[in-house]
C-alpha cells in the first residue's frame, strides 16, 4: 500500500463510494455530493473530482443507453456547449483553490438544496421565450453545470434543477441531464486526469469503484421499497447529513 494512504483513508474511500452508490442507485443522482462529503476529509480535492467523475461515468452511462430514445438534442446542445466551458474553469479552480473553501462552498449547497427538497416547494416554471429564456438560460445552465462539475464532479445538479424549472416532463428532462452527466464526465476525466491520475488515483480507483458499484446495486433494491414521500425524505436527509459532515 501506499504509504501516503493509510488504512483509515482506504476505508474511509470504500464507505463513501458505497454511500455515493447507495444515492445514486436509489434516488438517481447524488452520487457525488455524498461521497465527497467523505472524500474531502481523506484526500485531496484533486482526487476526490477523479473518483466522482470515474465512478459517475460508469453509474450514468448504462443509465443513458436504457433511455437512448428520449435523448432530444435540439434540448441538450446548448447545456453542452455550456459545459465545454465551465469545465475547464471548474478544473482550474480545484487546482488553485484552498480545500477548506470548496467544502464550506460545497456544504452551503447541498445543506440549502437539501431543505429546499426536504419543503416540498415546487419551483416556478419558465416558459422557452425568445433567446434569453431559450437557448442562452440553457447554456447558462450548463455552463454551472460544468463548472461545478470541474470543481467537484456535480455536474449534474443545475442541469437538473433547471429542467424543472423549465417544467419539462419527466422523460424529457432525464434525456437532457443525464446525457449532459455523461459528456461532462467524460471531459471533466479528460482534464482532471491529466493533473490526478498518478499513482495515488490509480490505487483511490481500484477501491472507490467497486464499492460504487456495489453500493448502486444496494441503493436499486432500496428504491424499490420507498414510496414517493419516503423517497423525497431520504434523498433530503442526504443531501443536509452530507453537507452537515463537510463543515464538521
Amino acid at each position: 500500500m501506499l504509504p501516503e494512504l493509510s488504512a483509515q483513508t482506504i476505508a474511509l474511500v470504500v464507505l463513501g463510494g458505497f454511500l455515493g452508490g447507495i444515492a445514486t442507485g436509489a434516488a438517481g443522482f447524488a452520487y457525488g455530493v455524498v461521497a465527497s462529503s467523505i472524500w474531502l476529509h481523506v484526500i485531496s480535492p484533486v482526487h476526490v473530482a477523479l473518483l466522482v467523475v470515474a465512478g459517475g461515468l460508469v453509474n450514468q452511462a448504462s443509465l443513458v443507453w436504457a433511455i437512448r430514445r428520449t435523448i432530444d438534442l435540439k434540448r441538450l446542445w446548448p447545456f453542452l456547449i455550456g459545459g465545454a466551458i465551465g469545465i475547464p474553469l471548474g478544473v482550474l479552480l480545484v487546482v488553485g483553490t484552498d480545500q477548506r473553501g470548496i467544502k464550506i462552498g460545497l456544504a452551503v449547497f447541498m445543506i440549502a438544496y437539501g431543505v429546499y427538497a426536504l419543503s416540498g416547494l415546487r419551483l416556478p416554471h419558465v416558459p422557452s421565450r425568445g433567446f434569453w429564456r431559450g437557448r442562452f438560460a440553457d447554456a447558462v445552465a450548463g455552463f454551472l453545470g460544468g463548472l461545478f462539475g470541474g470543481v467537484a464532479g456535480l455536474s449534474g445538479i443545475f442541469p437538473a434543477v433547471w429542467t424543472q424549472i423549465r417544467g419539462w416532463p419527466k422523460e424529457t428532462a432525464r434525456g437532457v441531464y443525464q446525457p449532459f452527466i455523461v459528456a461532462a464526465h467524460v471531459l471533466t476525466l479528460l482534464l482532471i486526469g491529466a493533473v490526478s491520475f498518478d499513482r495515488t488515483g490509480g490505487v483511490l480507483l481500484l477501491f472507490a469503484v467497486p464499492a460504487v458499484l456495489l453500493g448502486s446495486w444496494t441503493g436499486w433494491k432500496i428504491y424499490g421499497r420507498l414510496s414517493e414521500k419516503r423517497f423525497v425524505q431520504m434523498l433530503s436527509a442526504l443531501l443536509i447529513g452530507s453537507g452537515l459532515l463537510l463543515i464538521f
